[in-house]
């Protein structure tokens, strides 16, 4: 969130020389990215982080684009006529029922101390709690928001307004591609192919059921799985006719030199016979092979099947943790 409490929970009326506004369209991009850029040294900013990096305005645009409603759904806060912050709300069920709201905030850091975070998560919940009486959700909502764990400011703001930290998400690198182990042996009946449409579905089942077990996990329909879908680095493993496992790997559209490991599953039943670490090995050859330099991933840090270990045995090494944090609706 990027904002500090600064004593109290303070209301934009509160708040001389401040206004909360609604987001009015294109002209505010290039706004928000400045505020982005403006917090970056403050919160320890990764820029080149695929979870929450510096984000352009044309980046910014296509995120508001896909907001329900981004003008009453988004608030900026300006100060002498210019952009000093703005705060953004987006919701989605979970695999258990759960319907989360989650809020998220940035505030130059030469504003935060005032009350003006704590406005800004004040107007958040308040608009989460009409959305959630319009939509018919009380029965299972909670109220959500992030913080990247060197975000000072944002983390206490979020515990002294009743948050409390339910995961965390750990980004890795492998700062060059062309210094991969080799390896990534199977079984003979086992093979590595690329991913056609034919095997869109399956490839889908893989990862859906790879969290069936998994908390705090969104829906994920075929639909939206298609609607995404860039199979160039796709790559999976064949058991007989079987779909054992997938690496879904894409290059960042964003920089061409980066490549991301997506999604890497496998079945339950094919585990601990080297397939996972075949098929990241295959997928990060093929980033490689169209033009990626370096790679990206995240995980959750309670993830049960020892993913770290595979991902540092091929290069990887930690660089942020990203905080996810929940409060009661009614609170």
């Amino acid at each position: 969130m990027g904002v500090t409490s600064g004593g109290g929970r303070a209301t934009p009326g509160r708040l001389p020389g401040y206004v909360f506004r609604p987001y009015r369209g294109h002209t505010d991009h290039g706004a928000m990215a400045a505020v982005r850029l403006g917090c970056a040294e403050r919160d320890r900013v990764d820029p080149g982080s695929v979870v929450e990096g510096l984000p352009t305005a044309t980046e910014i645009a296509e995120s508001c684009a896909a907001l329900d409603d981004p003008s009453e759904n988004q608030v900026l806060v300006e100060h002498n006529g210019g952009v000093v912050g703005y705060s953004t709300i987006r919701w989605w069920q979970e695999r258990d029922g759960t319907w989360l709201y989650l809020h998220r905030g940035h505030l130059l850091p030469g504003h935060r101390g005032r009350g003006v975070g704590s406005a800004m998560l004040t107007w958040a919940e308040n608009r989460i709690r009409r959305l959630v009486q319009q939509q018919g959700t009380a029965r299972t909502a909670v109220l959500g928001a992030n913080a990247m764990a060197c975000e000072e400011d944002a983390t206490a703001l979020l515990l002294e307004s009743g948050y409390r930290r339910v995961f965390s998400l750990v980004e890795l690198q492998l700062p060059d591609l062309r210094r991969l182990p080799e390896g990534g042996q199977v079984p003979e009946r086992v093979r590595i192919g690329a991913v056609g449409p034919s095997g869109y579905r399956a490839a889908w089942q893989t990862v859906v059921d790879s969290y069936a077990d998994a908390a705090f996990t969104p829906e994920w329909t075929f639909e939206r799985f298609v609607a995404t879908a860039d199979p160039t680095c796709w790559r999976a493993a064949w058991d007989g006719e079987h779909m054992a496992g997938v690496a879904l790997c894409s290059i960042r559209r964003q920089d061409r030199t980066v490549g991301e490991v997506e999604e890497l599953s496998v079945r339950s039943e094919s585990r601990r016979l080297g397939l996972g670490r075949a098929l990241l090995l295959d997928g990060l050859r093929c980033l490689r092979e169209h033009s990626a330099v370096t790679a990206r991933l995240y995980t959750g840090t309670a993830n049960p099947h020892r993913s770290y270990d595979l991902y540092e045995s091929v290069g990887f090494r930690r660089k942020s943790e990203y905080v996810r944090y929940r409060k009661p609706i009614d609170a």
